[in-house]
């Protein structure tokens, strides 16, 4: 059986029914309803179950079209009671089969969905208590395999799957771990995972993430249009007016099969909190990536759903917002707490939009893992059947679990990370260092003044120096003038160009030019060797060891005494050069110790002079 491309519309008093048939002949078609059965031919068979009763009263109408070459069949049917709304012309995949079989199988499954729809219509659901996870029995002898997926109704799948295991969910050998052993793993992980440093950089320098959090996705426009809607008019109104899905969403639902799922109490309390989960990781996506999709989108939803990637099974609403908080802050590329804030205020509206908003967000997240391989064993196990089953929830259940949502709150401290005191500690060491960038700024305005007091005292300074320059030069010329023997004696020496100088012994220090300097920078005194007239050798002779001895002037005058040949250990290694003597006060001329003859020589005219 082909189902052809069909939707449903609807007015107070009539369902209209808009079929497409491109391959049909109109004069091969057939039309039966009565009551909520309505059923098409055209070859090949289409059987339609109506979420409403219908009649026949002749008022009925039906019209054929081929504009656009699109054959396509338009069918009026005036419903039993007039003005009656009729819910879930949207949920193509539940309008496929009717909700009764002729086999025996369904027959009990019926029976037993009946059942659990009129509890589920008696009893409202208390989501805030608090439940014990399902333990499963281990009396039998064959290996223990727990169970996972939608409404915890699969087993095994893994073990068939072993190589795409790693790139889909994080934990290993799902059907041999049970639940509590998954959540302690979950936890641990995410302990080992978080990075304060990340943390904190996303917290301080969130431009990026007030970029995104800007992001007006499609379900707040409908989500206040609806709201304005019910402020103006209090009347039943078509909640999926404000949700449209496009041609590709309704083929997708086509192609799904329609089936009922046996879940008892515990289990339809898994599936709802399963589902809230997975729309918060959805919310998170699309905010992320304001509403495209890339290669990355894959991973957000399933790393950020505990459902999807560790199977976990919660118990209560705050579990699920804590276990979504987590997972935000340690694995995708923004790990900042305001996305959670967004994620879980966008799962509110998408709830209280109704099941088609829900649906058209799980359509979504099946398109994105239909896309991805391996991602697509999640569409097997958890989102094909939630998009099934959703067309079936009672649009009250939907509202009493977005305002349970709602109701709870989660905060920093939640989620065991520390994050309040990381971010007491981050903010004292900005504080700090805003201090300390303040105390550099003040001085750098301070140096120009410091500046300017430092070229006053330099010049204050640099009169108080000339003035001692002064005195110091009245000084010289007093110590000159103390000192004019030793003076005229050097004038004598350097007028008479009486160079060789003679040692204790009366030999000759070299021929060339020896030179010695006086301390403080005084002139320097040259002795230069030359052929001197012998009588002023002799009286160089006699006044060597008194007046070549330089007093010690308090100017620093250098002095030059004949060093004793026992004394050979104190003096410089360099000849006609000075040190030091052991007090540090004066400065002796050094003599070399070698012992090189006198040799005197004197010109002939000289000796007859």
């Amino acid at each position: 059986m082909i189902t052809p491309a069909f939707e449903l519309t609807q007015d107070p008093d009539f369902l209209t029914i808009i079929i497409k048939v491109p391959y049909a002949r109109a004069s091969e078609f057939d039309v039966y309803f009565e009551g909520e059965d309505f059923k098409f031919y055209a070859k090949p068979y289409f059987l339609l179950t109506l979420p409403g009763r219908v009649v026949e009263d002749g008022r009925e109408k039906a019209s054929y079209n081929t504009d656009k070459g699109i054959r396509t069949f338009t069918i009026r049917l005036p419903k039993e009671i007039p003005g009656q709304y009729f819910e879930g012309l949207d949920m193509l995949t539940s309008l496929l089969a009717p909700k009764k079989s002729r086999s025996g199988k369904p027959l009990v499954e019926e029976i037993a969905v009946s059942a659990e729809l009129s509890e589920e219509e008696e009893e409202e659901f208390d989501w805030e208590i608090e439940q014990t996870p399902y333990e499963e029995s281990a009396g039998s002898t064959l290996p223990l395999q727990y169970r996972y997926g939608f409404g915890n109704l699969r087993s095994g799948v893994f073990q068939r799957l072993q190589d795409e295991l790693s790139d889909v969910i994080d934990i290993k050998d799902p059907d041999q771990t049970p639940i509590d052993e998954r959540r302690r793993k979950r936890l641990a992980a995410e302990a080992a995972k978080f990075d304060p440093d990340h943390y904190l950089a996303d917290f301080f320098e969130d431009e990026a993430i007030q970029h995104v959090l800007k992001y007006r996705p499609w379900w707040v426009d409908a989500h206040k249009k609806m709201t304005a809607f019910k402020g103006e008019s209090q009347q039943e109104h078509d909640t999926h007016t404000f949700v449209v899905f496009s041609d590709e969403e309704k083929e997708q639902l086509r192609k799904f099969t329609n089936k009922s799922y046996l879940l008892d109490k515990r289990s339809r309390h898994h599936v709802y909190l399963g589902l809230i989960d997975i729309l918060l990781a959805y919310c998170y996506e699309i905010c992320v990536n304001e509403g495209d999709k890339n290669v990355e989108s894959a991973w957000n939803v399933r790393k950020l759903s505990a459902t999807l990637c560790w199977l976990e099974s919660f118990t209560s609403i705050h579990d699920v917002l804590v276990s979504f908080g987590r997972r935000v802050l340690c694995y995708p590329l923004h790990r900042h707490f305001g996305l959670v804030t967004r994620a879980f205020n966008d799962t509110v509206m998408i709830l209280q939009l109704g099941e088609a908003a829900v649906l058209k967000c799980l359509l979504d997240i099946h398109k994105i893992f239909r896309e991805n391989d391996p991602a697509y064993i999640l569409n097997d196990l958890f989102i094909t059947d939630y998009c099934i089953w959703i067309q079936k929830t009672k649009s009250k259940k939907l509202a009493a679990l977005s305002e349970s949502l709602q109701k709870t709150t989660l905060a920093k401290s939640h989620t065991g990370f520390e994050l309040e005191e990381l971010e007491a500690a981050a903010v004292l060491v900005e504080e700090e260092e805003r201090m300390l960038k303040a105390a550099g700024t003040v001085s750098k305005q301070q140096l120009p003044s410091s500046e300017s007091e430092t070229s006053e005292s330099e010049e204050s300074s640099s009169t108080s120096s000339s003035e001692t320059e002064g005195s110091d030069s009245d000084e010289r010329e007093s110590s000159t003038s103390e000192d004019g023997k030793i003076n005229s004696l050097q004038g004598t020496l350097q007028e008479e160009r009486t160079a060789p100088l003679i040692d204790c012994n009366g030999l000759r220090q070299g021929t060339n030019t020896s030179t010695f300097e006086v301390s403080d920078e005084k002139p320097k005194v040259s002795l230069q060797s030359t052929s001197v007239p012998g009588k002023l050798i002799e009286e160089l002779e006699k006044q060597m060891h008194t007046a070549i001895r330089l007093s010690e002037q308090p100017e620093g005058l250098a002095t030059a005494s004949c060093i004793l040949r026992e004394q050979e250990e104190n003096r410089v290694s360099e000849p006609d050069g000075f040190s030091k003597d052991t007090t540090g006060k004066g400065n002796f001329l050094e003599v070399s110790s070698k012992a090189n003859p006198l040799l005197l020589f004197c010109s002939t005219n000289e000796d007859e002079d």
